[in-house]
C-alpha cells in the first residue's frame, strides 16, 4: 500500500479491507503498532545478549554467568528502549525505510552499548568488583548481534519486497516487464518507489542509458543494460512491453527517434513531468503520465509569467468572442483564475456556451461570468452587446476556420471572418475599449486559401482603425493548435480507435504547433502586454503530420502501417506542404519583444480598404463566388487560389488553425 500524508485516509481496495493477519497487521496504527515494534525490539535485544554470552563461552555458560546475564538483562533493556523511544525508532516506515534509517539504528546501538558498558564500569570501580559486569566481549559481541537483529527486524519487509513479493500477482493479474529510459536520479528514484509499492505490474528489467560511464552498472538491484539506440534488440531480447521514461530533458527530437526504432513492437510508454525530476521528495509512479504528442514538439516549452498577465486582468472586464471553441474557452477558463471583474462570453454555439460557463460558474463561484448569444455578423447586436458590458479588453476569437469547407462556402467565410471581424473592430473603438486582440493564423501569410485570405483582410482591418482611435488594436498571429476541436490529434485518435486507416493528405505535409495552454497563455501575454500591432509566436520547428500519426499509432500500442493503415489522400484545394509565420518583408521588420512573441512593424493596408470591403460584403450577400475569389486576389496580392476543384470535407486531416469554430456550423468530424 502506498504511504499516505498524515491526516489522509487510504480508501479501502476492491472487496473491502484485507482480513488476513498480515492486512491487519499492516493496518495497525498508533500506540498498538509502536508497543508491538518496541516488544519486538525487547526480545531481539535479549536474544542478542543471550547469544553473546553463548559465543563468549562457546555453547556452555557457568553458572556464576547466568545470574549477571539475569542482572544485566533489564539494565540494557531499559537503556536501548529509552533510546530507541530518543532516535524515533518505533516510529518506522517498513516501506519506505532507508540509508538514513540505517544509520539511526547504528547510532542508537552505538550509544546504548556505550551507556551499558558505562554503567558497569562505574559499578564496578565503586564496589572494586569486576565480576558485576558483563565482560567486554559480551558487549561487543551483543552491540553486533542486535544492530544486526534490529535492522533485520525492520527491514524484513523491504527485503520481502524486492525478492520475495515478485512472484506474488500483480493487482492486474499478470506482470508487465519494463525498461526504465534514463539511469539518473530521477529514474534511479522511480525505481524504489515501484520496488516499495504493490500497487502496480511493472516488473523492471533494467536501464538503459547513453552516459558510458553507466554501462553495465547497477542500479537499486537492477543493470544499465545498454544505450538508447539498443532499445530495439533490448525489447525483443527480453519481451518488454513498457517503457518508462525518467530523462528530464529528453529533447523532443530524440524521443521521436526512439519511438520510431520501436513502432515495429507493441508498446505502451509513460513519462515523468520535467517538474517532477527535480524534486528532493520522492519519485513515484503516481507521478507518471501517458506519454503524450505534445511531448514530440520539436522545442522547449514556453514558459511565462502568469503573475504579469494576472496584473493585466484583475480588475478589468473581458469580453471573449467564440468563447465556446477550442481557443475561445480556453481564453475563458485562464482569464478565470487571474481576476477579472466581468467575463462575458459570446458565442452563437449556445450548447458550447452553456457547458462552458456552468463549468466555470462550478469552479469559480465568485466570477462574474455572463453567456451572450451573439451572431457576430449582426452589426447591431455586436454594438448592443458593447454599450451594455462596455468591456475594457475584447478578445476576438471566433472565425470559421476549416480550410475544405471555406473553398466550398466562401461567401460565409467573408461574412464571418472579414465582416463578423470589422463588426467587433468597430464596436470596440465605439464603446471605448482599452484594447482588442485578434487570434489569427499562419495562413494569413501568403495565403493558399479563402479562410487565410479572409484572416489576412482581419489583420489588415485592425491596423486601419488602430490609426486615430483611442482603442490599442493587435494581432496575434500563431499556427496550429495540438488537440483543438477538429484538428489531427481528436482525429487521428477516432480513426485508430476505429482499427484506421489514419489519413495524411501527404507525407511531407509539415505544420507549427503548439499546445494550447501555450498558445493561449502567450497570446494572453503578447496582447495584454506587449507593444505592437502584429505579434507572432515563435513555434520552433514545423514537425511532419506523418510523424504526429506514426506516434499516435506507436502509443495507441500498435504497429504503423502493418496493424493500423496510413493513407495518403493528397492536399486539398488551399492548403500547403508547409505554412510561414511571417511573410519574408515581415521577419525583416521583426523584433525579438520576450521569450516566445516577436513583434513585427507590419505595412500600412490601403487606404480604399473600407471600399474593397463592402465590394466583397456585396458579392457574398449576392452568393458569387468567383467573383468574391477575384476581388480577394485584387486586396492581397500573393492571395494563390488554388485552381483544382473543390474536394469534399472531411477527406484526410482537419485544419489545426487556431481560431474557435464559433460561427454558425458546427464542429467537423471525421
Amino acid at each position: 500500500m502506498t504511504e499516505q500524508p498524515m491526516g489522509v485516509v487510504a480508501p479501502p481496495p476492491p472487496g473491502g479491507p484485507d482480513q488476513s493477519p498480515l492486512g491487519r497487521l499492516r493496518r495497525l496504527g498508533g500506540v498498538p503498532r509502536y508497543a508491538l515494534i518496541l516488544a519486538c525490539d525487547g526480545v531481539a535485544i535479549a536474544l542478542s545478549l543471550f547469544m553473546a554470552y553463548v559465543v563468549r563461552f562457546e555453547g556452555h555458560i557457568p553458572s556464576e554467568r547466568v545470574g549477571q546475564f539475569f542482572d544485566c538483562l533489564p539494565v540494557l533493556l531499559a537503556i536501548r528502549i529509552a533510546l530507541h523511544l530518543g532516535f524515533g525508532l518505533h516510529r518506522w516506515s517498513f516501506r519506505l525505510s532507508g540509508l538514513h534509517e540505517g544509520v539511526r539504528i547504528v547510532y542508537a546501538t552505538l550509544i546504548g552499548s556505550a551507556l551499558f558498558a558505562s554503567s558497569f564500569y562505574f559499578v564496578q570501580r565503586a564496589a572494586e568488583d569486576v565480576s558485576l559486569g558483563p565482560p567486554r566481549s559480551v558487549i561487543v559481541l551483543e552491540f553486533l548481534l542486535t544492530a544486526t537483529l534490529i535492522g533485520a527486524v525492520r527491514f524484513s519487509f523491504r527485503v520481502f519486497l524486492k525478492w520475495g513479493a515478485t512472484g506474488l500477482k500483480p493487482p492486474s493479474g499478470r506482470w508487465v516487464k519494463t525498461l526504465i529510459v534514463g539511469a539518473g536520479s530521477a529514474g534511479d528514484l522511480l525505481l524504489r518507489d515501484l520496488q516499495r509499492s504493490d500497487e502496480h505490474s511493472y516488473r523492471v528489467i533494467g536501464f538503459v542509458d547513453d552516459e558510458p560511464m553507466k554501462q553495465g552498472a547497477t542500479i537499486g538491484g537492477q543493470m544499465v543494460l545498454g544505450r538508447l539506440d539498443d532499445l530495439p534488440a533490448l525489447v525483443e531480447r527480453w519481451g518488454v512491453e513498457q517503457l518508462l521514461f525518467a530523462v528530464p530533458r529528453l529533447s523532443p527530437e530524440r524521443l521521436r527517434k526512439i519511438l520510431d526504432s520501436c513502432s515495429d513492437f507493441k508498446l505502451s510508454y509513460k513519462t515523468l513531468p520535467v517538474s517532477f525530476a527535480y524534486l528532493n521528495d520522492r519519485i513515484g509512479v503516481s507521478m507518471m503520465e501517458d506519454l503524450a504528442p505534445e511531448h514530440l514538439l520539436p522545442r522547449t516549452p514556453i514558459r511565462f509569467d502568469l503573475e504579469e498577465t494576472r496584473r493585466h486582468v484583475r480588475g478589468r472586464r473581458f469580453l471573449v468572442t467564440g468563447a465556446a471553441g477550442s481557443i475561445g474557452s480556453e481564453i475563458a477558463r485562464q482569464l478565470a483564475t487571474m481576476e477579472p471583474s466581468r467575463l462575458v462570453l459570446a458565442d452563437i454555439n449556445e450548447n458550447g456556451l452553456y457547458f462552458l460557463v456552468r463549468h466555470l460558474q462550478r469552479i469559480h463561484p465568485e466570477l462574474d461570468v455572463v453567456p451572450e448569444v451573439v451572431d457576430i455578423r449582426d452589426a447591431q447586436r455586436v454594438i448592443q452587446l458593447g454599450l451594455e458590458y462596455r468591456p475594457h479588453v475584447i478578445l476576438h476569437a471566433a472565425a470559421h476556420k476549416h480550410v475544405p469547407l471555406m473553398e466550398r462556402n466562401p461567401e460565409e467565410a467573408v461574412k464571418n471572418n472579414v465582416l463578423g471581424c470589422r463588426n467587433v473592430i468597430r464596436m470596440a473603438d465605439q464603446v471605448g475599449a482599452e484594447r482588442f486582440v485578434l487570434i489569427s493564423t499562419d495562413k494569413a501569410v501568403s495565403p493558399s486559401s479563402v479562410m487565410g485570405a479572409t484572416k489576412r483582410i482581419a489583420e489588415m482591418l485592425v491596423r486601419l482603425h488602430a490609426n486615430g482611435s483611442s482603442t490599442t488594436f493587435a494581432v496575434v498571429r500563431f499556427g496550429n493548435v495540438l488537440g483543438s476541436a477538429g484538428s489531427v490529434v481528436p482525429l487521428f485518435k477516432s480513426q485508430i480507435a476505429k482499427g484506421g486507416p489514419v489519413t495524411i493528405t501527404d507525407p511531407d505535409c509539415r505544420r507549427f504547433l503548439m499546445t494550447i495552454r501555450e498558445a493561449v497563455g502567450l497570446t494572453l501575454l503578447a496582447g495584454l502586454g506587449s507593444e505592437g500591432d502584429l505579434l507572432v509566436l515563435q513555434m520552433g520547428e514545423q514537425i511532419r503530420i506523418l510523424d504526429i500519426a506514426r506516434v499516435m499509432i506507436s502509443l495507441a500500442g500498435y504497429v504503423p502501417e502493418r496493424e493500423i493503415a496510413i493513407v495518403y489522400t493528397g492536399l486539398r484545394p488551399g492548403e500547403k506542404l508547409t505554412e510561414s509565420l511571417m511573410s519574408d518583408e515581415e521577419e525583416k521588420r521583426s523584433r525579438s519583444v520576450r521569450d516566445g512573441i516577436v513583434s513585427v512593424g507590419s505595412a500600412p493596408p490601403p487606404a480604399d480598404l473600407d471600399e474593397r470591403v463592402g465590394e466583397l460584403a456585396e458579392l457574398a450577400c449576392r452568393g458569387d463566388r468567383a467573383g468574391l475569389i477575384q476581388c480577394l486576389g485584387r486586396i492581397i496580392p500573393d492571395y494563390t487560389p488554388p485552381t483544382e476543384p473543390v474536394g469534399i470535407p472531411g477527406q484526410g486531416q482537419e485544419s489545426d488553425s487556431p481560431e474557435a469554430e464559433a460561427t454558425g456550423v458546427p464542429e467537423v468530424h471525421d
